[in-house]
């Protein structure tokens, strides 16, 4: 059949439906989008099928009242009017002249009449076009005969039957193989398989990888079964002339998903180009910004205002930052980003999110005030609530503590940020932590000597400085004692529970070298006949010692 060219009347309304459809897609106008197609599907042409279903010739223009479509359909059903009967004769085809147009009888049937504009389509003269069609339509009457005759179905019977012959010898072959291969790996399993293995971790057994083969076996058998079923039905159906449609239906059922795939894929290669590139720009200026803020956390870059350790945490802020505008800038080319169903898949996922994280992002942002705010590094030694340890890991999630027996405690950052946190080792590193112990001593001993003991003591352990030196305050004379409070400094904020527990053996060891005794929890003094427990120095030079008060009964004398 020859080709068809499209006139340039067909070819400026083929390129005013591209402007047109792309301009009506961002205004959404369906009407105008609907008739554009409709026109260009009438422009396409509608086929006139023979007896056996094949393609004659194509109608592209109206005739009256008639469509293109009807036009096919009535010429269609003409033809093969024509066909059932008993006699078939060239001679009775003719072309006759009309007043506007040409007919194409066969006796007294007109099968079609032939006008201008249908010669216009086929680009050829309209005398020319009816002989040609007169030539098709005849040809494949006499076509359609000829596959009819006995002779005829019986070889193409027999081809059949080859066919199935040769199917079902591939079947056993097939069948054949398959036993051979797995007698091959049931034989040589232990020299060809071993444990897939990475140092102590085994990911699979010899057994487990000769399942896996036994089962993609069984996949690849499967395949080639269907595959072969296919093949065979398609081969058989195309061997007659009246099956050849379902043969051309059944090729179609199977490669037209494939060729829908394809196309997409194709169609899509420009989104596709678009998201590669945005992805590539974006990595490569995020691995510059990472690099930017790790010279300023090695403290080799240094910005006015902005401290070392804030550096990574604010970098994990822009690239998240970053990689959320790079979803922005990639969601419109990502495949079916425009259907509803999308959208609302992707609010779904947004109202959960929201519902679900609220705590978390709650603990995110106190992370971020935190690590701004800077009141503790990893491994200081602070105190949050009732909680003291050493800090071992920050998120923007929790703060990890490990205390002085080695207990891990995981705070949320919000409860640090909504409590009170201690900090012993900011200041430990340059002025010295002060570290203080109270003792009880009583009135009789001289306060001097109660402070050179504990000072002694405190100059005795040995991670407290020397300088500055360790000082007392007495910080209260209660009924029976005094309370004196030694306080000395440290650098050692990590190692307090081991520095107290040295400093209050020291105390005891230079209070007993002293003669001082440490009296628990008060001292208690029986005025009566007793000396006051006032040093010598302080009572006055005519003082006493009191009797004692004696009383005795006068019924114990009789």
């Amino acid at each position: 059949m020859r080709t068809h060219i499209l006139t340039r009347s067909s070819i400026i309304l083929v390129l005013v439906y591209i402007f047109l459809g792309l301009e009506t897609k961002a205004a959404q106008n369906d009407s105008l989008t609907n008739t554009l197609q409709s026109s260009i599907q009438e422009k396409s042409g509608f086929p006139v099928l023979g007896v056996n279903g094949d393609t004659i010739f194509f109608v592209y223009s109206r005739l009256g009242a008639s469509t293109p479509q009807e036009r096919a359909q009535n010429i269609s059903s003409k033809i093969k009017k024509i066909y059932n009967e008993e006699s078939f004769s060239i001679d009775s085809l003719i072309i006759q002249e009309a007043e506007n147009s040409i007919d194409l009888i066969y006796r007294d049937l007109i099968i079609t009449s032939i006008v201008s504009s249908d010669a216009t389509w086929q680009n050829m003269e309209i005398m020319e076009l009816a002989n040609e069609l007169k030539t098709q339509i005849s040809e494949s009457i006499l076509e359609a005969k000829e596959d009819q005759e006995f002779v005829k179905v019986l070889i193409r019977s027999l081809l059949v039957l080859l066919v199935l012959g040769i199917a079902a010898l591939l079947y056993w072959l097939l069948g054949i193989g398959n036993t051979k291969v797995l007698n091959y790996l049931n034989t040589h399993k232990d020299k060809w398989l071993r444990n897939l293995a990475y140092k102590e971790y085994t990911f699979l057994t010899a057994e487990q990888e000769l399942q896996m083969i036994l089962l993609v076996l069984k996949i690849i058998r499967a395949f080639l079964y269907v595959l072969l079923f296919y093949f065979t039905l398609s081969i058989a159906f195309s061997i007659f002339p009246f099956t050849r449609g379902w043969a051309d239906r059944l090729f179609q059922l199977v490669w037209s998903p494939f060729t829908s795939i394809f196309l997409a894929i194709w169609e899509y290669l420009p989104n596709l180009f678009t998201i590669v590139v945005i992805v590539f720009v974006m990595t490569y200026f995020i691995r510059l910004v990472k690099y930017i803020f790790k010279e300023i956390d090695a403290e080799k870059l240094h910005i006015s205002g902005f401290h070392a350790d804030w550096a990574m945490p604010t970098y994990s802020i822009v690239r998240f930052l970053l990689y959320a505008f790079m979803f922005v800038l990639v969601f419109p080319y990502l495949p079916g980003s425009d259907s509803n169903i999308f959208k609302g898949v992707s609010v779904f996922i947004g109202v959960l999110f929201s519902l679900g994280s609220s705590s978390a992002i709650a603990n995110m942002v106190a992370g971020l005030v935190i690590t701004y705010m800077r009141p503790f590094k990893i491994g200081d030694k602070i105190k949050i609530g009732d909680v003291t340890g050493d800090v071992m890991e920050k998120t923007l999630l929790v703060t990890r503590l490990r205390t002085p027996k080695n207990e891990e405690i995981t705070i949320p950052n919000s409860a640090v940020l909504s409590g009170n946190t201690t900090n012993y080792s900011t200041l430990a590193r340059t002025e010295g932590l002060i570290i203080h112990s109270t003792v009880t001593i009583g009135y009789d001993v001289p306060w001097k000597e109660v402070h050179q003991a504990l000072i002694d003591a405190a100059l005795r352990t040995e991670k407290i400085l020397k300088e500055p030196l360790p000082f007392v305050l007495q910080t209260g004379l209660e009924d029976f004692y005094v309370s004196y409070q030694i306080n000395a400094y440290t650098r050692e904020s990590n190692l307090l529970p081991r520095v107290y527990s040295e400093l209050h053996q020291n105390i005891q060891d230079s209070f007993f070298e002293k003669g001082i005794e440490i009296l628990s929890p008060h001292y208690r003094a029986a005025r009566d006949g007793n000396r006051s427990t006032i040093p010598d120095s302080y009572l006055p030079k005519d003082y006493q010692v009191p009797s004692f008060s004696i009383k005795m009964d006068k019924r114990d004398e009789k």
